[in-house]
C-alpha cells in the first residue's frame, strides 16, 4: 500500500514538472485528448484461452497467453449477402456455440439505454450474412442452442427460426403508448436499468416475458423543434410521483404448443424489476410493492405456471434492486442484501432460509461476478475504502477471503467462463485506465491496454493532484471529500472555492478513479482560473452504511443542503480560501442541490450553475421519487419543504439555469416552473435552453458551447 501511494505521488509530481500547456475546452470536448477507454466488445471465448474484441468492421480473436491477435472471427468486407453490402456494425453478439453472430447496425437511440438496430445474422462458418428483417428491431438475442433469435418489433415479441428462415409472432397487441411486449416502459428503463424484458429458457423451449399495459399512464408532451416549419410534438408515457404505473404482467411462451400462459396471477405486486431462469424448468421473478420496501422472489414452474415464494425481505424505508443473484445446482442461491446495515453476500437455501452470511464487516459488496467449480465466489467491494473498489475472492462458506487487486483506486473485472482468468480495468485519480489480464489469484499475466495517449496528455497539460480527505462538520459528522488546488498553489494567497455537488441517494462523486471529461474541466478551472475545486459527499450518498445512505428518506434535500453548507463554512475557515467567493455547480440532482444551496444559504454561496435540475419532486418519475420520499399524498410537506421553488425569495447571488428542451428524464417543465417562480419573486438570473437536447445535453457542438458558457459564467461571477 505504501509503495502504491508513493508511486502515485511521484507520478503526479512528474506530470506537474513536465506540464507546459493549459487545458482547453477544445482539448476536452473536440479532440478528447484525455479519453481512456477499455477494450471494445471484449468477450471471453468458450475455450478459455481466447477472447474477442471489436475492431473496425471486424471481430478479432486474441490469445490470453500472448496478448496477440491470432485471427479474425468476422470481417464485414468478406461477408456474402444477396441482400446488400453489410455495413459496419455498432455491437455484436455470438451464439453460445460461437457459430453465429448478431451484428447491430444503423443503431438509433430511443432513451438512455434503449435503441433500435438493423440486425444482420452471420454464419461464421460459411460467412453468409442475412438481414433479420428490413426494419430496425430491438434486443435480438440468440436462443441458448443457437437455432433461434428472439426480438422485439413494434412492441411485439417475435422468434426467428434460422434454419427454416421463418418468423413466428408471439404477441399481437403491441402498440406505441399502449402495450409493450418483451421490452420495458420508460420508467423501468430509467430506474430499474432494464430494457429487454424477455428471457430464453436454458433448454431453448420457452421464453418468459413481461407485458406492459401503459393505457392508464398519463402522457408527457415535448415539442421537438428540429428544422421543419412547425415543431413536432413527441408524446410518451411518463408516470410522475403518485400517478398510475403501467400494469405489468408475466407470461410464458412455449415453443412446442405456441401458446402464451400468464403467470403470477395471484401474486400481489406493483413492480417486477428482475427475472432470470435458475434451471431449465424454473423462472425466478422478483417483486416489489409500490413503496419498494417489500421484496419477494417467486419460482415459477414452466410446465404448469405455478409460483412459489422462495424469499422475502422488508425494510422500514426502502430496498434497492441489484443484479447479484446466483443460483446453485441444489436450488440454493447467493444474493446481496443490506439487511444488517451494510451490503453483504448471503447464501440462502432453496426454501428461503439464510444458511450463512458470506462476507462481514463495515463495508459494502458492490458486485458479484459469479462462482467457480470449487465454490469460490468473486466479487467487488469497498473494504479498503468507500472511495475505492477492489476485487476479492472468498469461499461460499465465508473462508479463505483473498484480495486480488492491490493498487489504490478503482478496479473492475470481467472473468473467463471457468474463472481461471480475469480482465482487470483499473484507474485512479491521475492514472488513466490500465487493462491487465490476471489469474484467479490476482497475479498479473500481462498488460492489455495502457491508454498511452491519455498518459501523454497528462504530461503535456497543466495537471494538479487530487487530494482525498475527510471533513468534520457540526451536524453531518465526518464527510468524504476531494480537493484540487492550482498547480502553483500558494498557501499565503486566498482562492475562490468552487464546489461540485450531486448528492443524490446512492450516488458518489468522491471516488478514486480517472475522470477524462468533467474531471479535466475541474483541472482547467483550478489552473486556468486560479480557484480551488472541491466535492463533498453528504448524507444519502453511497459507499458507507445503510443508515448513512437512508438517512435522507422522506426528506430529500434537507440533510444534503445542511451538509454541503456546513462543509463550505468549514472549508472557508482555511486561510487560503476566500469565504466570500464560494460557488457551486451541479447537474440533475446536483442542479437541484446547487439551486437549494444558493437559495437557502445565500450568505454562504455567491453563485450557482444548475443544469437540468429537478425543482420539485412532484414533477419526477414515481419509481425513483417514491422509493426515497414515499407517496406525495402521504408526504406532501416533505415534497415541498426543500423544493427550490419554495425558496426562490432567498436568491441574492448569481444564478445560471440550463436545460435541454428535449429532456425526457428531468423535463424542462422543472426549469420553466423555476423561471416563473423567479420572475414572480422579482429575481434576476441567467437562463439558457438547448433545443431538442436530452438530459445529457450533447450532440454536434453542444457540449463545447455548454462548457464554454458555464466556464465564462463561473469566471465572471466567482
Amino acid at each position: 500500500m505504501r509503495k502504491t501511494v508513493l508511486f502515485g505521488a511521484l507520478f503526479a509530481l512528474t506530470i506537474n514538472t513536465l506540464a507546459q500547456e493549459s487545458i482547453t475546452l477544445s482539448a476536452l470536448w473536440q479532440r478528447y485528448e484525455f479519453y481512456a477507454g477499455g477494450i471494445s466488445g471484449l468477450r471471453s471465448m468458450n475455450d478459455g484461452v481466447h477472447y474477442t474484441a471489436q475492431g473496425n468492421g471486424t471481430i478479432e480473436q486474441y490469445s490470453y497467453e500472448t496478448g496477440e491477435q491470432v485471427g479474425i472471427v468476422l470481417d464485414v468486407t468478406a461477408l456474402k449477402s444477396e441482400a446488400a453490402e453489410v455495413p459496419a456494425f455498432d455491437a455484436y453478439r455470438l451464439s453460445e456455440d460461437e457459430s453465429w453472430a448478431i451484428l447491430s447496425t444503423e443503431t438509433t437511440k430511443i432513451y438512455r439505454r434503449s435503441s433500435r438496430s438493423v440486425v444482420w445474422l452471420v454464419d461464421l462458418t460459411s460467412h453468409d450474412a442475412r438481414k433479420l428483417r428490413p426494419e430496425k428491431v430491438r434486443y435480438a438475442t440468440f436462443s441458448p442452442n443457437g437455432a433461434y433469435v428472439a426480438y422485439v418489433l413494434d412492441n411485439n415479441l417475435f422468434v426467428y427460426d434460422i434454419e427454416a428462415d421463418a418468423h413466428v409472432r408471439i404477441t399481437n397487441d403491441g402498440a406505441f403508448n399502449q402495450i409493450i411486449n418483451g421490452a420495458t416502459d420508460w420508467v423501468y428503463e430509467e430506474e430499474f436499468a432494464i430494457v429487454k424484458a424477455f428471457w430464453w429458457s436454458p433448454n431453448s423451449e420457452s421464453i418468459a416475458f413481461l407485458r406492459f399495459d401503459e393505457s392508464n399512464v398519463r402522457s408527457f408532451n415535448m415539442d421537438m423543434y428540429g428544422k421543419e416549419l412547425y415543431p413536432n410534438p413527441y408524446t410518451f408515457k411518463y408516470p410522475k410521483a403518485g400517478e398510475d404505473n403501467s400494469v405489468v404482467t408475466a407470461h410464458l411462451w412455449h415453443m412446442e404448443s405456441g401458446k402464451v400462459q400468464q403467470v403470477l396471477n395471484d401474486v400481489p405486486y406493483e413492480y417486477l424489476p428482475r427475472a432470470q431462469w435458475s434451471n431449465e424448468n424454473t423462472w425466478v421473478v422478483s417483486t416489489l410493492n409500490r413503496l419498494q420496501n417489500e421484496f419477494n422472489l417467486y419460482a415459477v414452474n414452466a410446465e404448469d405456471g405455478s409460483a412459489n415464494a422462495i424469499y422475502h425481505e422488508s425494510d422500514e424505508k426502502y430496498l434497492e434492486i441489484n443484479d447479484e443473484l446466483y443460483f446453485l445446482a441444489d436450488g440454493s442461491f447467493v444474493m446481496l442484501s443490506d439487511r444488517d446495515g451494510w451490503n453483504h453476500l448471503y447464501h440462502v437455501a432453496a426454501n428461503g432460509k439464510i444458511k450463512r452470511k458470506i462476507t462481514t464487516g463495515d463495508f459494502n459488496v458492490t458486485g458479484l461476478y459469479g462462482m467457480d467449480s470449487k465454490n469460490v465466489l468473486y466479487y467487488q467491494s469497498t473494504e479498503r475504502s468507500p472511495t475505492e473498489r477492489n476485487i476479492y475472492s472468498v469461499r461460499i462458506n465465508g473462508r479463505s477471503k483473498k484480495l486480488l487487486t492491490e493498487a489504490t483506486g478503482t478496479h473492475n473485472a470481467k472473468f473467463t467462463n471457468d474463472f481461471s482468468l480475469f480482465v482487470n480495468s483499473y484507474s485512479a485519480a491521475g492514472i488513466p485506465t490500465v487493462v491487465t489480464l490476471r489469474n484467479r489469484d490476482g497475479a498479473v499475466v500481462r498488460t492489455l491496454k495502457t491508454n498511452e495517449r491519455a498518459k501523454q496528455s497528462l504530461k503535456k497539460y497543466t495537471y494538479s493532484s487530487k487530494e482525498f480527505f475527510t471533513l468534520e462538520t457540526p451536524s453531518g459528522g465526518t464527510l468524504n471529500a476531494w480537493m484540487i488546488k492550482p498547480v502553483d498553489f500558494d498557501k499565503n494567497k486566498t482562492y475562490p472555492l468552487f464546489m461540485f455537488v450531486y448528492g443524490g441517494p446512492g450516488s458518489q462523486t468522491v471516488m478514486n478513479s480517472y475522470d477524462a471529461f468533467r474531471g479535466m474541466w475541474f483541472q482547467m478551472l483550478a489552473n486556468e482560473h486560479d480557484m480551488i475545486v472541491v466535492s463533498v459527499e453528504n448524507h444519502g450518498t453511497d459507499g458507507r452504511s445503510e443508515a448513512f445512505k437512508k438517512s435522507t428518506y422522506g426528506q430529500m434535500g434537507k440533510l444534503e443542503t445542511r451538509d454541503q453548507t456546513e462543509a463550505a463554512l468549514e472549508l472557508a475557515k482555511r486561510s487560503y480560501i476566500d469565504g466570500n467567493r464560494i460557488g457551486v455547480f451541479g447537474w440533475s440532482y446536483g442542479g437541484y442541490m446547487a439551486s437549494n444551496l444558493l437559495f437557502q444559504s445565500p450568505d454562504v454561496f455567491k453563485m450557482a450553475v444548475a443544469v437540468a435540475p429537478v425543482t420539485n419532486w412532484r414533477f419526477y418519475d414515481n419509481i425513483y421519487t417514491e422509493r426515497y420520499m414515499g407517496l406525495p399524498s402521504a408526504n406532501g410537506e416533505g415534497y415541498d419543504a426543500d423544493s427550490p421553488l419554495s425558496h426562490v425569495s432567498g436568491l441574492k447571488g448569481k444564478y445560471l439555469l440550463i436545460h435541454g428542451t428535449g429532456d425526457d428524464n428531468v423535463h424542462v417543465q422543472n426549469s420553466m416552473r423555476m423561471v416563473e417562480a423567479l420572475v414572480q419573486a422579482d429575481k434576476d438570473f441567467d437562463w439558457f435552453a438547448y433545443p431538442d437536447k436530452n438530459h445529457g445535453i450533447y450532440g454536434g457542438n453542444t457540449t463545447m458551447h455548454l462548457y464554454r458558457k458555464m466556464t465564462n459564467f463561473i469566471a465572471e461571477n466567482l
